[in-house]
């Protein structure tokens, strides 16, 4: 206990010092004196600690808020990282507010049931005597981490937690249970109803294998199954296994044990450092010299059938997105249905705001051949590199000269530090992008 407490550094619970927390996912910490009284995670450290200085607070919390002197926080990569280091500090500091604030002494488990078609549900510790169970999980100690742990997983691998019924469930008709033992029970066809537990008892391993942390196994398995079905044909499995292969490394990469960003403070920069280093490399083997990689610029496209569009322009500064340099575009030429005549515009827009916004050192668009070439033309006098990422097997669009001509090469990235870095940058331009594409449109509906 005494080693995480050395690297937690406490600072004075004020306003001011605010300012210095950054805006990405971790857990923070209220210290009276230098014990820790509360324990809690967020998504936006400084959005979430900002939030304790409200005057509208609920009496427990403002009895909190008043007794902590100092605050800390530890910045990790994920929300499910975020989740397992708060649980573990909870487990390890036992800090008054936390055990204060639960409704029941028993802390909750995840469990798979021993049965012809398990179960993954939830009990308490008295209840394990009456379940047949073949993998016990916890304790957690708060029952809000169990279901956000339990909906993750199963948006990616459904599974069923009820027990064999006469019709299919409700959760069957969203796609969390799928295919629902109800269901499969109800099929004539033998074969098919063999395939069909063969489906679910697969999602039901490979749910135990996330719980278990085997992450790097699972990821394995499902490239091999996905290189099977696309040599087979089977194009509709294979990109549903692209789609759950994807799903499981944004919730889980990279995959670090959560102890790490507490025995090593610097762990998350010295991560977003070798995202930098590994991506500089490979831009280098390409012959794309970049000086350095301190900010970087992605940019997408967002439109319903050519109406409302939009475009975002999301900056990252030493691996880490900086909000506060974020843009946003309406799209105004009228061909709003064309991704590359809207990029042509965003650019065009971009490109006389270099001195007042500042120069990035790598652009990157989401897209593929059409998209970058749009790019680069608009900004071949400007000294940017540009590359692309087209959501295909998370392919790189690299410029290659070859005898004086510019062509465009596609390049797979590996699975490593680099992918995370441009999968994370592609996913937060999109997610920005959207967001202003449905404010537009709900005011429309005004």
């Amino acid at each position: 206990m005494e080693k995480y407490l050395r690297n937690l550094h406490p600072i004075p619970f004020r306003r001011e010092n605010l300012k210095s927390v950054p805006q990405t996912a971790g857990v923070y910490v209220f210290f009276k004196g230098k014990t820790p009284i509360y324990i809690g995670k967020a998504n936006n450290i400084k959005r979430r600690l900002s939030s304790y200085l409200d005057l509208n607070l609920e009496p427990k919390t403002r009895k909190m808020v008043t007794e902590a002197r100092y605050i800390s926080f530890v910045k990790v990569t994920s929300e499910l990282e975020a989740l397992l280091l708060e649980a573990k500090l909870i487990r390890k500091f036992m800090p008054h507010y936390n055990i204060a604030a639960k409704d029941d002494k028993h802390p909750l488990y995840i469990i798979i049931t021993k049965e012809e078609y398990p179960r993954v549900i939830s009990a308490r510790k008295p209840d394990l005597a009456n379940i047949k169970t073949k993998s016990v999980y916890g304790p957690f100690p708060s029952s809000a981490n169990v279901r956000s742990v339990a909906r993750m997983i199963r948006r990616i691998f459904p599974y069923s937690d009820h027990k064999l019924g006469t019709r299919p469930c409700l959760y069957s008709h969203i796609g969390l249970c799928s295919p629902c033992p109800n269901s499969i029970e109800l099929e004539n066809g033998l074969k098919t109803k063999k395939a069909k537990k063969q489906i679910y008892l697969s999602n039901i391993k490979k749910v135990k294998k996330i719980l278990d942390g085997k992450i790097g196994t699972l990821v394995h398995d499902l490239e091999s199954e996905m290189k099977i079905a696309s040599a087979s044909l089977n194009f509709e499995a294979a990109s549903e296994l692209r789609d759950s292969l994807q799903k499981l490394q944004y919730i889980t990469s990279p995959q670090i044990p959560v102890e790490g960003f507490m025995e090593n403070p610097n762990l998350y920069e010295d991560l977003r450092n070798k995202e930098t280093l590994e991506l500089k490399q490979i831009l280098s083997k390409w012959d794309i010299k970049v000086k350095k990689l301190k900010r970087i610029e992605c940019f997408d496209i967002a439109h319903l059938a050519g109406t409302n569009p939009t475009a975002s322009m999301v900056t990252f500064i030493d691996g880490e997105a900086d909000k506060t340099l974020y843009r946003h575009f309406r799209i105004r030429q009228k061909k709003g249905g064309s991704d590359t005549d809207s990029l042509k515009e965003v650019i065009k827009r971009r490109r006389k705001h270099l001195k007042t916004w500042g120069r990035p050192d790598l652009v990157i668009v989401d897209g593929g051949k059409p998209q970058v070439g749009t790019f680069i033309r608009e900004l071949e006098n400007e000294d940017i590199a540009v590359i692309g990422i087209a959501k295909r097997f998370e392919t790189l669009v690299i410029p290659v000269k070859k005898n004086s001509t510019l062509i465009l090469k596609e390049y797979k990235l590996p699975r490593g530090s680099a992918l995370n870095l441009v999968q994370r940058m592609r996913d937060e331009a999109h997610r920005f992008a959207r967001k202003y594409h449905h404010t537009l449109i709900s005011k429309n509906f005004q």
